[in-house]
């Protein structure tokens, strides 16, 4: 399957630069934002409008790569990202907040595009390498983990402000992927249905009702929720809170970003071996592990210590989430499940980001760490629940 090698090649050179321009915009968010914004209360939200912009624009993602292939969405998504962070530039010369809210909502639009390009590396292999192709993609992630902090320490060299330099560079990268986006071609090469199942699309309460489905996305949702929501108010809390500096801070995240890539090197391996389940449950430990290290002190050693973690827990619980979602259901209703389950993932990790500042401000870092547990608890029940039910 020649196209399958090319496809994941372009895509893992696509999921660089996305991920290097949303590794920038966390990393530098909540502090223009801190600077910008009228009140202290807002310092993150510019970092939560990139993440409910990819909550909104998941659905309408998935509709409009429907009606016009996969390749022309994602062509459109790195042109449009190129043009919100030209507008980032914009509003931080200004020192205009909320056009720079503008231009954060918009980058994260685009990255509801770009989060299917997991679903398209899965789309491009057999079913049963479905893991690998997405932890594959994943993989490219790393190097965006190294670009997007390096681009912010080499901003100076293009402009003094060194954030805008960083923006310039990364609208470049963005127009090199358009082009390497144009030579994609998707085509499904895996089904899970008879001709007659394939006539058949179920509605959004029908793919609901298998319980696997359900376990796939409450894992992914919890996964990536926690996530953004603890990854959100770090920046502001070793920064404006605890006084560290923006190279310390900036060094933490990058950390954070390679702690959730580099087991993509061997998560695929591992699920292929032992299955999604057993793989989410250990996410699921790392992150039990996270909070006990994130309680632990205020020093980088701790913040360090606990993105690192928090970064392989979300991989363990994302890839594995992904890998059992792609499992139950048709092809023919791919792109009503995927969506579904964008809206729930992008949407949770939304509100965590809305409320990751405001918590933060009102009650300190422990709060924000304490109040994960809920949701974890959850997904430990529904791993128990449905540990012995079979994929069809």
């Amino acid at each position: 399957m020649p196209f399958a090698y090319r496809n994941l090649a372009l895509l893992v050179c696509a999921q660089l630069v996305f991920v290097s321009a949303s590794v920038i915009t966390v990393t530098m968010g909540g502090i223009v934002g801190s600077e910008l914004s009228p009140t202290p209360n807002l310092a993150t939200f510019p970092v939560s409008l990139m993440i409910l912009g990819t909550a909104l624009g998941t659905i309408p993602a998935t509709k409009i790569m429907q009606a016009i292939g996969r390749k022309r969405g994602f062509m459109g998504a790195a042109l449009t990202a190129a043009f919100a962070l030209w507008l980032a530039q914009i509003a931080i010369q200004k020192e205009t907040f909320w056009l720079y809210c503008l231009a954060t909502a918009t980058t994260g639009i685009t990255i509801a595009f770009s989060a299917q390009f997991r679903f398209a590396a899965a789309e491009s292999v057999e079913l049963s390498k479905a893991g690998l192709a997405i932890s594959l993609i994943l993989v490219g992630s790393i190097a965006g983990a190294i670009v997007g902090p390096e681009l912010i320490a080499r901003g100076d060299t293009i402009n003094p402000n060194a954030f805008i330099g960083a923006l310039k560079m990364a609208s470049i990268l963005f127009l090199c992927a358009t082009v390497l986006l144009f030579f994609l071609k998707i085509e499904v090469s895996h089904s899970h249905d008879s001709t007659q199942e394939e006539a058949e699309i179920r509605s959004y309460r029908e793919i609901a009702s298998n319980p696997l489905f359900l376990l796939a996305v409450i894992s992914g949702t919890v996964g990536y929720g926690v996530m953004t929501y603890v990854m959100t108010a770090t920046p502001v809390s070793m920064h404006v809170v605890d006084g560290h500096s923006v190279a310390d801070t900036a060094e933490v995240i990058r950390a954070h970003v390679l702690g959730m890539y580099v087991p993509s090197l061997f998560s695929g391996w591992l699920i292929t071996r032992y299955g999604e389940r057993p793989i989410i449950a250990a996410g699921l430990l790392a992150y039990v592990v996270t909070l006990v290290a994130a309680l632990s002190g205020h020093e980088i050693m701790h913040y360090t210590a606990s993105m690192v973690l928090l970064g392989v827990g979300w991989n363990f619980m994302f890839v594995g989430g992904t890998t059992l979602l792609v499992k139950t259901y048709r092809a023919s209703e791919r792109f009503k499940a995927q969506g579904l389950n964008e809206f729930a993932v992008f949407g949770t990790s939304a509100l965590g980001s809305l409320f990751a500042g405001s918590l933060l401000s009102l009650f300190g870092w422990t709060t924000v760490i304490l109040s994960t547990i809920p949701a974890l608890i959850l997904v430990g029940i529904l791993l128990l629940k449905y540990r012995n039910i079979r994929i069809d």
